[in-house]
């Protein structure tokens, strides 16, 4: 975990804050009001169907998008306000999992990952002799960690989707990332897969006591994982509940407050029964 930052907080202090933060692009309406506090070390998932800005929220996060009104607190600072360096150095503390693994395919899977710590590289890069031998064992050890350690070498265009997704975990954690944000890293994966790479998220948050915000649409995942469900419904929230005692009678009670459709409930419910069936 990193310790060099411009604003240290401390551990009582939430370390994601959103206070009435609207974001618009032109006439749509992303973000509406939205405020909401993540303490240290916790895992919240944003729960809601495409279009509920899930993703949106999470881009706030790291300053890939800047609120239409309203704050955002990451880490002490106050996002909006950084720039350069300081802007730079927020972004390291902060590591993202993608929904299409986002890897480059031609290179190895060691490759892959060191690209997590491109920020820390002074000079040409070239490739595995670009990184000093200290960042190369520390690679393989995150490799280890997702259990790809003799994946090393092979192409990551060779591994299944699941692989590639623990690929990226370890790339994330090449950062030493103070949170982990993950944009629905299991929606192109099988059930199976899906299991494996939220236990996985999950164990390295509870070792490394990192903070977690992870969209998914996945009812069943979301209960299984995480310790506080945020749900989404066209850019406001409309359900905020911890996931301790919750029972399965209330998963669909639950996303009834998020879907928009009798139709939309319906399909949620076919999803739980599926994956009930696959396990």
């Amino acid at each position: 975990m990193s310790t060099d930052m411009s604003t240290t907080a401390d551990n009582t202090s939430p370390v994601i804050s959103l206070a009435d933060v609207t974001k618009r692009f032109g006439e749509t309406t992303a973000l509406d009001s939205v405020s909401l506090e993540v303490a240290r070390g916790e895992m919240v998932v944003l729960l809601g169907l495409s279009g509920s800005g899930k993703s949106t929220l999470l881009r706030h996060l790291n300053a890939l998008e800047q609120p239409t009104s309203g704050d955002v607190t990451v880490l002490g600072d106050q996002v909006s306000r950084l720039r350069g360096r300081p802007l730079r150095r927020l972004r390291s503390r902060v590591g993202f999992i993608f929904q299409q693994f986002e890897l480059v395919p031609s290179l190895t899977v060691l490759e892959n990952v060191l690209t997590g710590a491109l920020a820390t590289i002074r000079g040409p890069r070239l490739g595995l002799f670009g990184y000093s031998k200290a960042r190369k064992l520390e690679a393989l050890g995150h490799l280890d960690r997702v259990g790809l350690l003799d994946r090393a070498y092979q192409r990551a265009d060779t591994l299944s989707g699941g692989q590639q997704q623990r690929v990226a975990i370890a790339r994330a954690l090449m950062q030493r990332p103070d949170i982990l944000l993950a944009d629905e890293p299991v929606a192109s994966l099988d059930p199976e897969s899906s299991e494996q790479v939220m236990r996985l998220i999950r164990e390295i948050a509870a070792a490394d006591g990192l903070t977690v915000v992870c969209s998914l649409h996945q009812v069943d995942l979301a209960i299984s994982w995480a310790d506080r469900i945020v749900g989404l419904r066209h850019g406001a929230v409309v359900l905020d509940t911890p996931v301790e005692g919750l029972t399965k009678a209330e998963v669909m009670e639950i996303y009834g407050r998020v879907a928009t459709s009798t139709a939309e409930l319906e399909a949620v419910q076919n999803e739980l029964l599926a994956a009930e069936a696959a396990r």
